[in-house]
Parts: structure tokens; C-alpha cells; sequence
């Protein structure tokens, strides 16, 4: 089994990997031997803090060990393809995590690989995020509520994360400028899933009665020369402390971070009440991999 998408991945699997790890949670042991003896080996081609150090903290974790590659030390930036890559890979570990800039490179390398490959981040998706997404609206009571992504809502969390709330049956928004909308077919299968699923591009209309909101960096790695034209586009829709007004008062912030300050959200929503889901939301990143790894690598 190999986890490339949220799309792909069955429902039942996607609730049994967010159950587990809201138990790892719980139960807060860090110093587990299920997988002892397992190799994880990530491979980098985008750079990486919080992917980075949370699968590798979950492998430990759970006994195993981690091996991190990236393209520019390793054969990849002489021109190996991926597939040989994989091959050499699978030999080596026992699961492989990807970080890359497209999915068609995900797809080649999961193709040839003898072993569990993870989506760690591609342009169309991030599964990971999504699972640790909806373990923290979970653990705050929401996932019956309405959640809202303002900002960028046709880049890869918007896409894994709409998915993920729809099965939980949640009221999903996205808002964006009419010019940057939610791709289709995602927007088509989260509402095969019966969840109500609205495109809104008046961010003052999107919020109101939130129970949760999420925002995202507006320029994503490979677009910086974007930046200028971006900025000027996304400035609505800031998420600022007028904006949570319209929200629900108990309301919970999810950010997938790393935030910019004073462009997508404010500092005194990153530092307020509200947005101290935020911090949570980062740590279940290291128990949602747990929980996905031994799904993985123990049946």
C-alpha cells in the first residue's frame, strides 16, 4: 500500500490512521519498538522543517531509523532516473517518503519502488498535512462544524484537506478570488462524499459562523517570480483579527506553517487565543506519521 493521495486512499484506512494517532497521542509514549529494525528513507528534492523532522521523529519513535537523501547529493542530480532510484531505494529500506515538486515524479518513483511510498508533498497534493489536519479539528470537537480555506484554495493542501473534511461530513468553503478557484475534481469528489462543499470568493460571506479556519502561505515553493502579482492578489484575504470577528467565538486558526506574517494571517491571530490549535495542529504531524508508518509497515 502506498499513500499518494487522499483521493486514493480508502475511507476507512484515512479514519483507522487519524484514530490511531489521536491513541499514540494519548498515550504518549516515545519510545516504542514496533518497528524496530525498520529503515525509513526520505528523499528531498523541496526543503523541509516541520515533514522533515517529524517523519523522522516518529520512525525513532517507534524503534526504527531514518535515512534522509536529497536530490542535490545524491545520483538524481547527475541524472539517474527515478525509477533506477526507487529500485536501489526499495533494496536499502522498507518505506519511502518523497518530497517533491510534482506528482508525476511521486507516480514514477511508487511505480518502480518495491516497498510503501509516502506523498510527503507534491504540487497536487499533501496527504500527510490532511491526516494530521483532521486529527486536530477532531481533537477539538469540530469535525462536524464548517471549515474554511481562505487564501490560495487550488494548491496541494487545499486539495488533500477538502477531501479529508468532506468524509467527516463538515461543511467545507473554499475562498479564493474567482481567478484562482478550487480545482474541480476535487471539489467534485468531495461532494460525492455528501458533504455540503461551497466555492465563495467574498472572504467576509466565507467565515462567518466558522468553527474552523485555515490558511496557507500565497506563494508556494516554484513561485517565487509570482510573488509581487500574488501578494496584491491575496491581500483580501488576510486572515486578520476583523476577519475571526465573523467567525464562531470558540473557533480554532489552522496554519500548515511556515506562516508569513502580515501577509496570509496576522500576528495577533498567530499569537491569539484562537490560533493555539496552530501548535497542535504541528505536533500531530509526528503522531498522524506514526500512526500512518505502522499502518504501513506492521500488516
Amino acid at each position: 500500500m502506498n499513500l499518494l493521495t487522499i483521493k486514493d486512499m480508502p475511507d476507512d484506512v484515512m479514519k483507522e490512521v487519524i484514530n490511531k494517532a489521536i491513541e499514540l497521542k494519548k498515550e504518549g509514549n516515545r519510545n516504542r519498538d514496533d518497528l524496530e529494525g525498520k529503515v525509513l528513507i526520505s528523499l528531498y528534492e523541496k526543503p523541509s522543517t516541520r515533514t522533515r523532522i517529524s517523519f523522522e521523529t516518529a520512525i525513532y519513535n517507534l524503534g526504527g531509523r531514518s535515512i534522509v537523501m536529497d536530490f542535490k547529493s545524491s545520483q538524481i542530480s547527475r541524472g539517474e532516473t527515478m525509477a533506477d532510484t526507487a529500485r536501489v531505494l526499495s533494496r536499502y529500506g522498507h518505506v519511502v517518503s518523497a518530497r517533491l515538486f510534482r506528482q508525476t515524479t511521486l507516480e514514477e518513483l511508487a511505480k518502480s519502488a518495491s516497498v510503501p511510498v509516502i506523498n510527503a508533498l507534491t504540487d497536487l497534493e499533501h496527504p500527510c498535512q490532511a491526516l494530521a489536519d483532521m486529527q486536530t479539528v477532531i481533537e477539538y470537537g469540530k469535525e462536524k462544524g464548517k471549515l474554511v480555506y481562505i487564501g490560495d484554495s487550488a494548491n496541494n493542501v487545499a486539495n488533500s484537506l477538502m477531501l479529508a473534511a468532506a468524509r467527516y461530513g463538515m461543511h467545507v468553503v473554499l475562498c479564493s478570488p474567482s481567478h484562482f478557484p478550487p480545482k474541480d475534481e476535487y471539489v467534485e469528489a468531495a461532494r460525492k462524499t455528501g458533504a455540503k462543499v461551497d466555492v465563495e470568493s467574498d472572504p467576509k460571506k466565507a467565515v462567518a459562523g466558522a468553527d474552523v479556519i485555515y490558511t496557507d502561505v500565497w506563494i508556494s515553493m516554484g513561485m517565487e517570480s509570482q510573488s509581487e502579482e500574488r501578494v496584491k492578489q491575496f491581500a483580501p484575504y488576510q486572515l486578520n483579527g476583523e476577519l475571526l470577528k465573523l467567525a464562531k467565538p470558540d473557533c480554532i486558526v489552522l496554519h500548515c506553517l511556515p506562516a508569513h506574517r502580515g501577509a496570509e494571517i496576522t500576528d495577533e491571530v498567530l499569537d491569539g487565543e484562537n490560533a493555539k490549535s496552530v501548535w497542535d495542529q504541528a505536533e500531530n504531524r509526528m503522531w498522524a506519521q506514526e500512526a500512518l508508518l505502522l499502518k504501513l509497515l506492521k500488516e
